[in-house]
């Protein structure tokens, strides 16, 4: 069988005799069409909102409003949806103040060249753009404490705004179980002690904390926690297909219109486990999500549910950044081993989790069952090894060194896009 493989902007091309089987989610069906049609979608969903009034009434009153957007690492088509809701809360209220709050999270700084990737030249000469800063304390406001016992600390703009609403999209995701949502506000505008709290070691060892599972995660819960506590009152989320274009929008209460959104996307991603494979081969989607190790660790765990123990994932990822986060490489070097490393994490309490502990949390559970090789930029391949994991500069010899661990017999499943497979037992 042969099959193409996301890696940064293009695609690595793979044919094998052993391979058994190819997993992918029925979001490559999914059809989008033109622009214009993308733009239907999303105003179309706007106009019959869920559980909640049109954005232009949302506005009326407001002096101040707030829309929170996505950063440089998620590949939201926000030309297709920030132009609408600005024309549509200006429509409710011409005099209305609108800040775009970019969510980072814990990430950097998104820049000006992204951010003109992202809206376009003209929004970002007309409108006013806030980058978040998690650790910037002058900008920061606590709102309370959260289920968890965290505290929850979020942007002042999004606290002191009259109107709070946001954008994003939704996908499986590896331990909330989907993104979008309500991670607009966590860990999108939050705190970096905020963000430690709610991915700590307890949760995510919590067997609810995993791909396409929201009931009883207790990730989720906070999560939606904060957004009652902030008061976020509107969404604009898409689901995006294979080609990063607009293939579904839901528009309305944060938590309703979030579900309606996960539920439907649910029905393409889901695919059964069956029998596990000696070598799973996966990527991360391709650019923007593969451009650093840090983000490939999200590929791998759809990989790790359908490989046998014992067996190898191989996680194409072009790293065109790099690693991606100083701790997680730090911490992954330093170790002696991924048996060491997960017994320091487990013994480390939620108000002193540390930056990056669940990405490299999440690696070394994969580790202690699965042997990891990467295919990516040379120029990690040092760092790579040092993280205990296996270097190939091309997918043909990563299968080669895995052939070599397996045998020749060996069953081969490739996963194409691992970021939008959630794998059912």
């Amino acid at each position: 069988m042969r099959t193409e493989i996301p890696y940064g902007k293009g695609h690595l091309t793979f044919e094998h005799e052993n391979i058994t089987r190819i997993v992918e989610s029925r979001i490559c069906d999914m059809k989008s069409g033109s622009p214009g049609m993308q733009n239907k979608m999303v105003l179309d969903a706007m106009a019959e909102p869920t559980d909640s009034q049109h954005l232009s009434k949302l506005a009326e009153g407001c002096r101040t409003a707030v829309i929170i957007i996505s950063d440089h690492t998620r590949p939201v088509p926000s030309k297709f949806i920030i132009p609408h809701m600005l024309r549509q809360l200006r429509e409710g209220n011409p005099d209305i103040d609108i800040t775009l709050l970019v969510a980072t999270g814990c990430h950097r700084g998104t820049e000006k060249s992204e951010l003109v990737a992202k809206l376009g030249e003209e929004i970002v000469a007309s409108e006013k753009i806030a980058v978040h800063d998690c650790d910037d304390e002058a900008k920061l406001v606590s709102l309370g404490i959260l289920p968890s016992g965290a505290e929850l600390i979020i942007n002042r703009l999004a606290a002191e705004c009259d109107l709070l609403v946001a954008e994003g999209f939704i996908e499986p995701h590896f331990f909330a179980g989907f993104s979008g949502g309500r991670k607009s506000i966590l860990p999108g505008i939050c705190s970096r002690k905020t963000v430690l709290g709610n991915h700590c070691s307890a949760f995510i060892d919590h067997p609810k904390a995993r791909m396409g599972v929201l009931d009883g995660n207790p990730i989720h819960t906070d999560m939606e926690a904060a957004v009652r506590m902030t008061g976020l009152k509107y969404i604009v989320n898409v689901i995006v297909n294979g080609q990063k274009e607009v293939a579904a929008a839901f528009a309305g209460d944060p938590v309703t219109a979030h579900r309606k959104g996960c539920d439907f996307l649910m029905e393409y991603c889901s695919v059964p486990v069956g029998k596990k494979a000696d070598i799973v081969i996966t990527s991360n989607g391709g650019a923007p999500l593969d451009q650093n190790a840090y983000q490939a660790v999200k590929g791998m765990t759809t990989a790790e549910s359908f490989a046998a123990d014992g067996g190898v994932v191989i996680i194409c990822a072009e790293c065109a950044d790099g690693l991606g986060g100083d701790v997680f490489y730090e911490k992954m070097a330093g170790c002696a081993g991924p048996d060491e490393l997960m017994d320091e994490i487990m013994a480390t309490p939620m108000d002193e989790t540390v930056p990056d502990q669940w990405q490299y949390q999440i690696l070394v559970r994969i580790l202690q069952r699965l042997h990891v090789i990467m295919v990516c930029d040379e120029k990690i391949a040092p760092q790579i090894r040092e993280m205990k994991m296996d270097f190939a500069a091309t997918l043909e010899e990563a299968v080669n060194k895995a052939l070599a661990i397996k045998g020749e017999n060996c069953s081969i499943t490739v996963i194409p896009d691992g970021v939008s497979v959630i794998g059912k037992e």
